[in-house]
């Protein structure tokens, strides 16, 4: 059975005027990655200050592997590694000074950090770099580094704060396989972002939270669900051929079609996706039409989390 490594309840932090967490609820399992998502200033960076002991908060309660947050801090601190938006890698040393630097802060001794920082050297894909300085990496890998740094002491949870952020797509990349493979060796990760495609590559579940509250809670294929079902799109050759085939999608639609005169498309959501496909191709060849494209398409991770944060605008403006 999964158990619970992280969770927060009701918690409330506010900073004079301002709501940063309203009431805000947690629940991350233990091996898993827990994906904080949300726009700039959602309360994402607030959640993590407060569940790894840096900030206090107003109300609510919260436990971390085992331990509450507000009585047992420095036991909370002992099983926690944060990772912040920012790398706290020196750029003079090598990447193996880094580490032995940090284990003898962390007070291992001089064999013993030598030990971990070979050890984090090789989980991290990082060992033939060792004897390089880190002014001379690129960005993925001084995240890695940084990320290596925060493992010293192999905590049970891992706090990320948007570790992507800056980063090209080939770091970026490098960033998500270190993650998963902290996840698979059991550590439970949470992190913040704001990008869509990292939440949907890396994250188990997906929390989406603004103006401090959180929306929902679920799998990342249970909020495109929420969408509603597949669609089928048929993009025209000709625009003066629209009528016509939104005539053949509305034949195998469970919904109203969909007429995009900029786009030239149509579209509608349907119920059984290849039979539909199948029989809009033939009754699009039957007619002697021509299109550019046809197809379906499964609704995203960004058009979930966009039609979230818009109901919750709705709300805020009534």
């Amino acid at each position: 059975m999964a158990t619970t490594t992280v969770e927060a309840n009701n918690l409330g932090k506010r900073f004079k005027d301002t709501a940063a967490l309203d009431g805000f609820d947690l629940v991350a399992e233990s091996g898993s990655v827990l994906g904080l998502l949300g726009p700039n200033g959602a309360g994402k960076t607030t959640c993590v200050r407060i569940l790894t002991t840096l900030l206090r908060f107003d109300t609510g309660s919260a436990t971390v592997a085992g331990f509450d947050i507000a009585r047992d801090a420095r036991q909370v601190r002992r099983r926690i590694g944060l990772t912040g938006q920012q790398t706290a890698v020196d750029d003079l040393l090598t990447a193996r000074q880094n580490l032995v630097l940090f284990g003898k802060l962390f007070r291992l001794d001089k064999s013993r950090a030598r030990e971990r920082a070979d050890e984090l050297l090789d989980q991290f894909g990082l060992a033939e770099a060792a004897n390089r300085q880190a002014k001379g990496f690129s960005g993925g890998m001084k995240r890695r580094l940084d990320l290596a740094a925060s493992m010293i002491l192999a905590p049970q949870v891992l706090f990320l704060d948007e570790p992507t952020t800056g980063l090209d797509p080939a770091g970026r990349r490098e960033v998500w396989d270190a993650v998963s493979g902290l996840a698979a060796d059991g550590t439970t990760v949470v992190l913040t972002t704001h990008y869509l495609d990292e939440a949907d590559r890396l994250c188990d579940r997906i929390a989406v939270i603004d103006h401090g509250r959180n929306l929902v809670d679920d799998t990342p294929a249970g909020l495109k669900r929420r969408m509603g079902a597949d669609r089928l799109e048929i993009v025209a050759t000709d625009p003066a051929d629209l009528p016509a085939l939104g005539e053949i999608v509305g034949a195998v639609a469970e919904g109203d079609v969909t007429v995009d005169e900029v786009a030239s498309s149509v579209s509608a959501p349907v119920k059984d996706p290849v039979a539909a496909l199948t029989a809009a191709a033939t009754a699009v060849q039957d007619r002697s039409l021509t299109v550019a494209d046809i197809g379906l398409r499964r609704p995203t991770l960004d058009e979930a989390f966009l039609e979230l944060i818009g109901d919750t605008e709705k709300e805020d403006q009534q």
